[in-house]
């Protein structure tokens, strides 16, 4: 899946992505995402995690109903579904060449908001040639 031109997509930090990403995780697993559920995901307070679904839905990118939880709207599932394909793309690129699981996840999680979206291009092509030419995957890793 080629990566979504950003200039569709709304501007976000890097806090709102990590915020739409548990969001959506938490709906795929779970059904719903309450403020309670998010800051446990995030290990940050109730509160934090309050102010920022009140901003999430003033811009338009989750609904939020107190008391009942929150739903993305087709702006933040678009956001959300950006993000989880950078994670994805950077999580396939570094098991290409056979890094551990923990050094991945750490470094997914401080590379995907920090690249320019045509690094990441550059990146999913180099990831798709790699994985269809795994004699030079060999040559990486050895």
């Amino acid at each position: 899946m080629p990566a979504d031109p950003l200039p569709l997509l709304p501007r976000t930090t890097s806090a709102v992505e990590d915020y739409l990403e548990r969001i959506s995780e938490l709906i795929k697993t779970k059904g719903y995402a309450r403020v309670v559920d998010i800051a446990a995901e995030l290990k940050i307070s109730q509160a934090s995690v309050t102010t920022m679904v009140q901003r999430l839905d003033a811009e338009g990118l989750v609904k939020y109903e107190k008391y009942r939880g929150m739903v993305l709207t087709d702006a933040g599932e678009a956001v959300a579904a950006h993000i989880a394909h950078r994670h994805e793309l950077l999580t396939q690129f570094l098991r290409l060449l056979r890094l551990s699981e923990s050094v991945i996840s750490q470094d997914v999680e401080g590379m995907e908001h920090h690249v320019s979206a045509e690094t990441f291009a550059a990146l999913e092509r180099l990831t798709r040639h790699l994985e269809t030419h795994p004699e030079l995957r060999a040559k990486l890793t050895s």
